[in-house]
Order: C-alpha cells, then sequence, then structure tokens
C-alpha cells in the first residue's frame, strides 16, 4: 500500500519561501501569480494490507515526525 503525504504551513502562519518564491515569479513577468504556499509532498510504501492500521499508523507518523502540527496541517491518502 502506498500513502501520499501532503504537509503545508497552516494559513495563519507567514509563508517567506513563499512569499520569495511570489516574487521571483513576478520578476520573471508571472504577475498574475497571488499567494504562494510552499509544502512538502512525500510518498510512503507499506508493508501492509490492512486500511485502517495504515490510516492509524500514517496519522501516528504524521503526528510524530512529518509534520510540525504547531505551524503545519497534513493530509494524506492511501493507494492500493
Amino acid at each position: 500500500m502506498k500513502a501520499i503525504v501532503y504537509v503545508t504551513i497552516k494559513a495563519n502562519v507567514l509563508d517567506p519561501q513563499g512569499n520569495a518564491v511570489r516574487e521571483a515569479l513576478h520578476a520573471l513577468g508571472f504577475g498574475e501569480v497571488g499567494r504562494v504556499r510552499i509544502g512538502k509532498f512525500m510518498e510512503l510504501e507499506l508493508n501492509t494490507d490492512d486500511r485502517a492500521q495504515a490510516e492509524a499508523r500514517v496519522r501516528e507518523m504524521c503526528e510524530k515526525l512529518l509534520a510540525n502540527t504547531v505551524i503545519e496541517d497534513y493530509r494524506f491518502e492511501l493507494e492500493g
């Protein structure tokens, strides 16, 4: 089974990296770009066929390591 994990900065937290990318895009002539938020994308291969167990374990991974839940949100999808 594969888990696809997305981690993004919470909406109320400043994103200086996103602002830098927005400004660089504007400098390159892409003035239509508004807000930019930077995040992380991860694919995890899981050695289980138990969907409920996989969901619980991925949630635990996100809470303990993959996301800083003070300033980041996460979501995930399971495939397979």
